[in-house]
């Protein structure tokens, strides 16, 4: 059952002195893009008669082929709780992308994440749970506005004000993330100068995708309101943790838990020891897309907590997979490498397109790894045959092309674009002249 009728949201913006709708959707890379009306033009977009120019938005189409239309999901209607009353308020509606003769864009990133669970519907999964937990730093901006990678914040690991100078800034997130509907189940500081951890209560996967993009742009509104910056780049400070943000995942079937079995080693279904197999036998592939960044690999590496070897376990959290302890419908897996720099829509896709395989094929993971895997050796761990992340943007693109099940979950569209655009990427990095290479370098040669 839908929340809202198109007659609900004309109502509620007549109501509430709604002045300005923004009609929002991603690019294939993650960005959030939209399309402004007033509400005069609110019953032209719910009829899906709104259009925009494609070829204007990166890795969507060519300039001959570049008239799109936008389809509002009606569930997605929020008033954002920021602006004045004065100002008139703001409402939104997250879209689907369309073509003109009425058929889904193959490149909307949400579309594709569609798709993925219709497959998941038709193999008997009525649901994929996802709860995210995304990580930022909150640094302050110079004196003309800009942001930098300073804090006076000296907080560490669920430190408390004074020390935590960003819990004011913290409150006033989960507050209007709570006015917006999100049901936040904590908050906290997490181990770096700055940084921030703040998880809202898991849901199905559309809706967590639809969520994490939003509380981007609402965290990002509030920091800057507090004169700060919130970023969710990966790595921003050298020799400090970078923002991750873990993918705890469960599939429904029959209204049960499918990954539970009470009599299974563990506790784990079949199902779940499966999905576990075809993430790990997949996530080299998916790396391009769940870390896409240059920069997502300088915290991909050992010592800061993010996990680097392919590897599952259900009692530490050095290892790629881990199976936190709750049983019954709370029994899930986390996915730990994906950073919030990641477009949500094609992270979960691929998930859910990498577990269903496992499950398709009746794969069966390794052995769980008990072991702190940052502290045994390289030899030890070739014993074990525990694979290594790609450990640059490079290797991640190759390993993209080179597993077809990403090809045929993203579809040609999606992926040709994804791929050339970060292997320019790429090569744009790699020809620069970076300010260790002058400090290191310049005065001795």
């Amino acid at each position: 059952m839908s929340k809202y009728t198109a007659a609900d949201i004309v109502r509620i913006v007549e109501e509430e002195n709604v002045r300005f709708i923004r009609l929002q959707f991603t690019d294939i890379f993650g960005a959030f893009k939209n399309v402004a009306i007033t509400a005069s033009q609110l019953k032209k977009a719910l009829n899906n008669q709104c259009m925009f120019d494609g070829s204007s938005i990166e890795g969507f189409v060519r300039i001959e082929e570049s008239d799109m239309y936008l389809y509002p999901d009606y569930d997605s209607f929020l008033i954002f709780p920021w602006y004045e009353e004065n100002e008139g308020k703001v409402a939104r509606l997250i879209c689907d992308v369309y073509k003109p003769d009425g058929t889904p864009f193959e490149g909307d990133p949400r579309g594709l994440l569609k798709r993925v669970l219709k497959q998941a519907e038709e193999m008997g999964f009525s649901a994929f749970n996802v709860g995210p937990e995304c990580e930022f730093f909150l640094f302050d901006n110079d004196e003309n506005g800009y942001p930098t990678t300073r804090s006076k914040d000296r907080g560490a690991y669920f430190e408390l004000g004074p020390t935590d100078l960003g819990e004011a800034a913290r409150r006033d997130m989960c507050l209007t993330l709570e006015d917006m509907g999100y049901e936040i189940e904590a908050s906290h500081h997490e181990c770096a100068n700055g940084q921030h951890e703040i998880d809202f209560k898991y849901t199905d996967a559309l809706c967590a995708a639809d969520n994490i993009v939003t509380f981007k742009l609402a965290v990002k509104t509030i920091a800057h309101r507090h004169n700060m910056y919130a970023t969710f780049m990966p790595k921003p400070v050298f020799g400090k943790a970078g923002n991750g943000m873990h993918v705890n995942m469960s599939l429904i079937k029959d209204g049960k838990n499918a990954f539970y079995d009470p009599d299974g080693a563990m506790g784990l279904s079949k199902t779940a020891y499966q999905f576990i197999a075809g993430i790990l036998e997949h996530v080299r592939g998916m790396s391009a897309v769940t870390n896409p960044l240059v920069n997502s690999y300088k915290r991909l590496v050992s010592g800061y907590e993010a996990p680097v070897y392919v590897a599952w376990s259900a009692s530490n959290r050095s290892p790629l997979v881990r199976v936190p302890a709750s049983r019954g419908m709370s029994t899930r897996l986390e996915l730990r490498n994906p950073d919030p720099s990641a477009n949500p829509y094609l992270t979960l896709a691929l998930c859910l397109a990498a577990g269903l395989d496992g499950i398709r094929r009746e794969l069966t993971p390794p052995p769980a790894v008990e072991e702190n895997l940052f502290e045994i050796d390289e030899d030890e761990r070739e014993r074990l045959g525990i694979a290594h992340l790609p450990s640059n943007l490079k290797e991640a693109v190759r390993a993209m092309k080179a597993d077809p099940l990403i090809r045929d979950t993203l579809g040609e569209h999606i992926f040709t674009r994804y791929v050339q655009h970060k292997s320019e990427e790429w090569d744009e990095y790699k020809v620069r002249v970076t300010p260790w290479e002058l400090d290191r370098y310049l005065a001795r040669y």
